[in-house]
């Protein structure tokens, strides 16, 4: 498929799934938000490749939202080919490139999009045009690594009750407090973390990093009834809050992130965000203690909004690459890659490496 040929496919498909969130996007709390637009370009390469190669690259979310809005891919395979491709189940984006055997496998994806901070005033009900049933049906299910049942349900039982909470919004805080005050982000844990919940609850292993403390919170909002979602992304630029550790710009390489969302009928999609509050603990100016300040300012504000110099790739969890010979990836926020020896790890820069950058774009 040619360069061209994507962007025009994009805009009908964006065109197409935006029409619903973009009125709901009107009645978001914080839609004067300003907004910004960025440039994230992705270059991979794979190294010492046996017979043929192939490689997948997440693209931004394709639906607009109150947070984000979609401007756009454009990608080239060196000596290869490459096509669009998108998950039937979540709905998520990718570029796909293969390469014969014999061929160095060279991917460059460049992405536009626009963002603006997202904020939800739970302390009164805006009426959100409802969402689809059957996509709130498909957030509150288990999944392999999310279990909703067994000691995942025993757990989220016992943190509601101890809490006194009612209604989903109280239930999904009492859940954020929970993780925040029971679980910490662990420095020797790979990339973003593996994000199995089934193996941390049932081992009350409580510690790892966004993909394993934002899935925690997510299985155990499911597991009460409450559709709820993780998103995979990746920090764009600094934090304007005064939080180094929660932002990142130029070389974005590992600057993956994921957050986390839930679904009130009263407030829409809430954003949340445990994770970052046990970052801010263990990173910020070498370390906070919980009842410091600049923990509790982040405690606060990270359930119910998102400060914006962030991506959002997509929602998908075990996610089936097309043309793979192997199993799902858990979630599809790096980028991922398959030779005739199997599928490389995405964080092992001496056989697949690759470079993200970020740059903002003014008009």
């Amino acid at each position: 498929m040619e360069r061209r040929d994507f962007l025009r496919l994009t805009g009908l498909a964006s065109a197409t799934l935006a029409a619903p969130a973009a009125t709901r996007a009107l009645a978001a709390e914080g839609a004067d938000a300003p907004w910004r637009t960025f440039e994230v370009t992705t270059r991979v390469e794979v190294l010492d490749a046996k017979g043929p190669t192939r490689v997948w690259v997440p693209v931004p979310l394709l639906e607009d939202r109150t947070f984000l809005k979609p401007m756009g891919n454009s990608f080239e395979a060196i000596g290869g080919n490459t096509r669009f491709a998108l998950d039937p189940h979540y709905s998520a984006g990718m570029v796909c490139g293969e390469w014969p055997e014999g061929v160095k496998a060279v991917l460059e994806l460049k992405s536009r999009f626009a963002t603006r901070d997202v904020r939800v005033d739970l302390s009164r009900p805006f009426n959100p045009i409802p969402e689809s049933p059957v996509l709130l049906a498909r957030y509150t299910q288990s999944t392999p690594h999310m279990p909703t049942g067994g000691a995942v349900l025993d757990l989220s039982n016992r943190i509601v009750k101890d809490a006194g909470a009612g209604d989903d919004v109280e239930k999904a805080r009492a859940i954020y407090e929970w993780i925040v005050e029971n679980t910490y982000r662990d420095p020797k844990t790979k990339g973003c973390g593996g994000g199995d919940v089934d193996f941390m609850v049932e081992n009350k292993a409580w510690g790892g990093k966004c993909a394993d403390l934002n899935a925690l919170f997510t299985a155990l909002a499911r597991s009460q009834g409450i559709p709820a979602r993780d998103v995979y992304g990746i920090r764009v630029a600094d934090s304007k809050l005064g939080y180094k550790s929660l932002g990142k710009s130029g070389d974005i390489t590992k600057a993956q992130h994921c957050r986390a969302e839930f679904y009130s009928k009263a407030h829409g999609w809430v954003p949340v965000d445990p994770a970052d509050v046990r970052k801010v603990i263990l990173e910020e100016q070498g370390g906070k203690k919980i009842d410091d300040p600049m923990t509790v300012a982040a405690r606060k504000r990270l359930f119910g909004s998102w400060e914006m110099n962030w991506l959002g790739y997509n929602y998908a969890n075990d996610v089936a690459l097309p043309g793979s010979t192997r199993g799902p990836v858990n979630f599809l926020m790096y980028p991922q890659s398959e030779t005739a020896e199997g599928r490389r790890d995405s964080l092992d820069a001496e056989h697949f490496t690759y470079q993200i950058t970020s740059k903002e774009l003014t008009a």
